[in-house]
């Protein structure tokens, strides 16, 4: 099995993270009206953008812009295209948005390198048995199925933070 690259350490998540994770859930979502691309298409345009690095760089906070402004700049980045027929439930893309964002802001990853690792095809498979857990504990999930373990020492500091949180409601 492989060892989860030191550099791909997971940070916690802070509150302009939520509002990054929220707006890009959004522009998935509203994706499926606006957009004439089948969802995987859509996806695949959105991680490999321009406009995605103003999410990866958080600098999309310190503006105005809306999640539809956004996908008006996926499509003057791209062209306008109907290419692909299959458009994922709003629910699903609203949680497949909140994961890539989730998982790029915690792990300190661009989306692009997220897009790399992990399909939209994949979490849209997970999204029944995975979408009610905490994106954490789904992207933790998600790691342990692609053999990406933690570090030893970051294994015994989870199973240590577990162990609290289970002898706290004990108490």
């Amino acid at each position: 099995m492989k060892s989860w690259d030191k550099e791909y350490a997971m940070r916690k998540i802070t509150k302009d993270g939520l509002l990054l994770c929220e707006m890009q859930a959004e522009i998935f979502e509203k994706s499926i009206e606006r957009m004439e691309t089948s969802s995987e298409v859509f996806v695949r345009r959105f991680m490999k953008s321009k406009t995605v690095k103003m999410l990866d760089d958080e600098s999309v906070l310190d503006s105005n812009i809306q999640p539809r402004d956004i996908l008006d700049l996926i499509n003057d980045e791209y062209g306008v295209s109907t290419y692909g027929t299959v458009k994922y439930t709003r629910n699903e893309m609203y949680w497949i948005g909140y994961m890539y964002r989730y998982f790029s802001f915690t792990y300190e990853m661009t989306a692009s390198q997220v897009y790399k690792f992990l399909k939209p095809k994949e979490l849209r498979e997970l999204f029944l048995p995975y979408h009610t857990m905490d994106p954490s504990q789904a992207i933790e999930r998600i790691l342990e199925a692609k053999g990406l373990l933690l570090t030893e020492d970051e294994e015994i500091l989870r199973q240590y933070q577990i162990f609290r949180k289970i002898r706290e409601k004990a108490c």
